[in-house]
């Protein structure tokens, strides 16, 4: 294996002939500012991903959100609220100690999709707080992104996915439940079957 694998710059710039294949408006269309254009792309998007690295390694966190995941502030800004969810904070946590973060945004039915690679710290300010209140419910903290680099992503991954193509899409009857994979990674020590019966139930009233 270790005869075939890029070990330097200079190999994988050779092998996709970066100086001469890279296509300009890959390049051009990147700013270190959010342009009225990606603010309103951005704003449509109710999901994204967010990834962060920290000591332990990196993270990618998924964020959803109606009828938008984030909050434009401004040009360079991002008011990101922290949900409910499972409470493990591995986002918050390497963003605490490392504040390098990127954002995937998608847009259901489109093949567009938003990037931002910034910086990011986490917040209480009550202000900010209950602006991003959502059923009388405020979140804990609050992540602020200070962006460095937006631009969009070339839509050949999402056309070759058929991501929204409702023809593909999987039967849920055809993978294994959350159920199954608690009995498996637990050794056989867990009931499934009531996780899986009371899990939509309890994710629904706990949304925020």
């Amino acid at each position: 294996m270790t005869d075939h694998q890029i070990a330097s710059l200079a190999q994988l710039e050779a092998l996709y002939d970066t100086a001469n294949t890279t296509n300009a408006g890959s390049l051009l269309k990147e700013t270190g500012v959010i342009t009225n254009e990606y603010r309103r792309l951005i704003e449509a998007s109710p999901f994204m991903a967010m990834a962060t690295v920290g000591p332990g390694g990196a993270d990618c966190s998924p964020r959803g959100d109606q009828p938008a995941v984030v909050t434009v502030v401004d040009e360079q800004t991002i008011h990101i609220p922290d949900r409910r969810g499972n409470n493990r904070i591995d986002s918050l946590r390497n963003i605490v100690q490392d504040g390098r973060v990127a954002l995937m945004f998608l847009l259901p039915g489109t093949n567009l999709c938003v990037r931002v690679n910034g910086t990011a710290v986490v917040v209480t300010d009550p202000e900010v707080l209950a602006s991003c209140t959502v059923a009388n419910k405020a979140p804990k903290s609050v992540v602020v992104v200070t962006t460095h680099a937006v631009y969009f992503q070339c839509a050949r991954a999402i056309k070759r996915s058929t991501l929204w193509d409702p023809e593909q899409f999987i039967d849920p009857a055809t993978l294994p439940t959350v159920g199954d994979v608690m009995i498996a990674v637990t050794g056989g020590d867990f009931d499934g079957a009531t996780y899986d019966a009371e899990l939509e139930d309890r994710q629904n009233r706990t949304l925020y």
